[in-house]
């Protein structure tokens, strides 16, 4: 087994990812949740569910409707004044099919909504169809909504997404380094956020430059990681 260099543990800095409507990346995957948000108020219906991967970029693209629209965040819970705050205004819940929801109370939001013109975006890796509905009500009203999914990263994304996520952190990185990356990560945006923090911590731990061998331990680790699972 190689000895690995010492390596020091460097401070934890926060690093903020820039999450505003120019820093949103393009790509075919993403225009039709970037019409959609970028044409509010002028929705196909009240309700517009974004479905994808973890990672995809449905937290990014909500933020930005979020501040748009001047909407609120709701988590539609039993005895939640979820459906209230919908009639005042637009309102986003995140992660439907992870957080959960109460039938009823996410069908009083829906009903608010459509009675109060406001609006309803929420997000999801799954299709609301997949969702554990019991409700029939309810499960009428999201067959209604409007749903735009986010597919897989291509490698051109993932290009973009690795050097704004250095960029984010003051680094920059050359091309050829990045496209070693991108040939042999998995494929999603989560896996990117996940290699960069560490290359970076690595980077700093050593007091070296961003390599193509640093590059190659973070990732031969976490496909050792991933394997392990």
């Amino acid at each position: 087994m190689t000895k690995r260099p010492f390596e020091q543990l460097p401070l934890a800095f926060d690093h903020d990812p820039a999450t505003g409507r120019e820093d949103l990346l393009v790509s075919d995957r993403l225009s039709a949740a970037i019409a959609i948000v970028d044409h509010w108020p002028d929705w196909p219906s009240p309700v517009v569910i974004i479905a994808g991967p973890v990672g995809s970029g449905k937290s990014h693209l909500a933020s930005i409707w979020m501040e748009r629209a001047g909407a609120r965040a709701i988590h539609p819970v039993a005895d939640s004044d979820a459906a209230l705050i919908a009639a005042n205004g637009p309102v986003l819940f995140e992660d439907a099919d992870r957080q959960g929801f109460d039938d009823t109370t996410l069908f009083h939001v829906i009903n608010s909504v459509r009675q109060h013109g406001t609006g309803l975006l929420m997000t999801s890796r799954l299709w609301p169809m997949s969702w554990p509905v019991v409700l029939p009500d309810l499960r009428s009203r999201l067959k209604a909504a409007t749903v735009v999914e986010i597919g897989e990263p291509d490698d051109e994304l993932l290009t973009q997404v690795l050097i704004k996520l250095f960029a984010d952190r003051q680094l920059f990185i050359d091309e050829k380094l990045v496209g070693y990356i991108v040939q042999r990560m998995e494929r999603s945006l989560e896996a990117a956020q996940t290699i960069v923090e560490r290359i970076d911590r690595l980077a700093l731990a050593r007091g070296v430059k961003l390599t193509r061998s640093l590059a190659a331990e973070v990732l031969e680790d976490l496909g050792n990681q991933r394997h392990s699972d």
